[in-house]
């Protein structure tokens, strides 16, 4: 699926705002970027450095010349978090693609790059951006043998493809949705009742590559609610039943899976060049994996949840409410413990079911932890109306069809007793919990929260 760059929908305004100053001549800024992925070489956006205007001594419609002193402060950049370098200039004039004296330029300018930054691991490399802001970008090994990168990607309220005329983008639901859809891949953390019926919608829709994440068996009392699961499956992997199942109707889907946490170095590894997560976890901590890794590799995140709220009259047991919830996690955005999906008194009652369940139980019976668990509940009506809205929100931000702007559908609850649907935005924070990990990539910082060692990293 090849190389790739990612960067948030605001760094790519403010990018096309400097390159843009409205005079008509080019200008240029410097992406440092972090670099992950396992199957493909993708660049993240972590930091940009204008190249003021003033400073370039060369300033026309067709040819751009700026101090070298911005090269050094790249250079420097990029050794702090071991990144790769971009150097972007616009063309006013409108050509997609790169000119004689964009080549020239890159003939002396990326050899320079390679010598001064100290780690070899990075691949440095130039881009260029259209006032209609489309973006180009190639990148060169040790040999300076050029590769163009084919996906450039800026991510916010929608998932935008930078390569692409907006009149070019297919229509929602189209065969040539379809046929897009073939080059993205989505990662499925949770293959139990929602989990599994997003695997299947995913692998019907064509998507090319599908990661399924889930270390549980399938269990007799699974059996009602998890897609293809069957008696005979009994004891086999989740992931391997939905992997086997897909293949069958779509056979030429790659589909890997992950007996393992998503905090594992082998499943981080191949979610690192993912294009959507779907979480389809029952646990705040499994949450909180999913928020960290979207933000740290830039993915966007679907959350999905039902419940069933139950209460007693007159000694009865009935239902409440019958409800679910869609959110949509931008990274850089508002994620989960900001919304009140994740808090720490929850995931206190989680170590201590795990740890001590006699004590959790006796919380439970004092109501300090609300919460009813049937062994076998029969929901999986209530799991295909939610992993549908989940996978039709995704297809909303590649390709909005929606009459109001998606910002207005960060979050979708419905209610089947009610017979109610309510959207509503992003809630209003100053400064989000997981702003410190965006972008990050596989980075010390990401493994120590999640647990993992630097031995254990390197190992796997």
């Amino acid at each position: 699926m090849g190389p790739s760059l990612r960067m948030l929908s605001r760094d790519h305004q403010s990018l096309r705002n400097h390159v843009f100053p409205g005079d008509g001549k080019e200008a240029a800024a410097i992406l440092i970027c972090t670099l992950c992925g396992r199957n493909a070489v993708r660049l993240q956006v972590r930091s940009i450095i204008p190249v003021p205007h003033q400073a370039c001594s060369v300033r026309t419609s067709t040819r751009l010349s700026w101090p070298g002193e911005y090269l050094e402060k790249a250079v420097d950049a990029a050794d702090e978090i071991g990144g790769s370098i971009l150097l972007m200039h616009s063309h006013p004039g409108g050509l997609y693609g790169f000119s004689a004296i964009d080549d020239e330029s890159d003939a002396v300018c990326i050899p320079a790059l390679q010598h001064g930054v100290r780690h070899t691991d990075g691949m440095h490399g130039s881009a260029i951006m259209l006032p209609d802001g489309r973006v180009k970008a190639r990148i060169y090994d040790g040999e300076m043998n050029c590769t163009e990168i084919p996906s450039v990607v800026s991510i916010g309220h929608e998932v935008s493809d930078l390569t692409t005329k907006l009149s070019e983008i297919p229509m929602a639901f189209s065969s040539a949705m379809g046929a897009s859809l073939s080059g993205k891949t989505a990662v499925v953390v949770g293959v139990s009742g929602t989990g599994s019926i997003t695997a299947e919608l995913l692998g019907r829709l064509g998507v090319g590559r599908i990661i399924l994440v889930d270390f549980d068996h399938v269990e007799k009392k699974n059996l009602n609610r998890i897609l293809y699961a069957t008696p005979a499956g009994v004891g086999r992997y989740k992931t391997h039943v939905l992997r086997d199942a897909i293949k069958r109707h779509h056979p030429d889907t790659i589909v890997e899976t992950y007996e393992s946490p998503l905090a594992h170095v082998s499943a981080l590894d191949a979610v690192s060049d993912a294009d959507v997560m779907f979480s389809c976890v029952d646990s705040m901590g499994g949450r909180y994996h999913c928020d960290l890794v979207s933000h740290a590799f830039l993915c966007p995140l679907i959350d999905v949840g039902v419940v069933i709220p139950t209460r007693r009259r007159s000694g009865i047991s009935e239902i409440a409410d019958v409800c679910g919830r869609v959110d949509f996690i931008r990274p850089g955005g508002p994620g989960l413990w900001d919304r009140g999906e994740i808090t720490g008194e929850g995931l206190s009652a989680e170590y201590l079911r795990q740890s001590d369940p006699k004590a959790y139980a006796q919380q439970l019976d004092e109501g300090y932890v609300k919460g009813v668990v049937e062994e076998a509940p029969s929901v999986i009506s209530l799991n295909m109306r939610a992993a549908s809205a989940g996978v039709n929100e995704w297809i909303a931000r590649l390709f909005p069809f929606r009459h109001e702007p998606n910002k207005g559908f960060a979050r979708t609850y419905f209610s089947l007793a009610g017979g109610e649907e309510e959207s509503s935005p992003e809630p209003s924070v100053s400064a989000p919990l997981l702003a410190q990990f965006l972008g990050c990539g596989l980075s010390d910082s990401l493994l120590s929260r999640l647990g993992i060692s630097s031995a254990a990293a390197e190992a796997a």
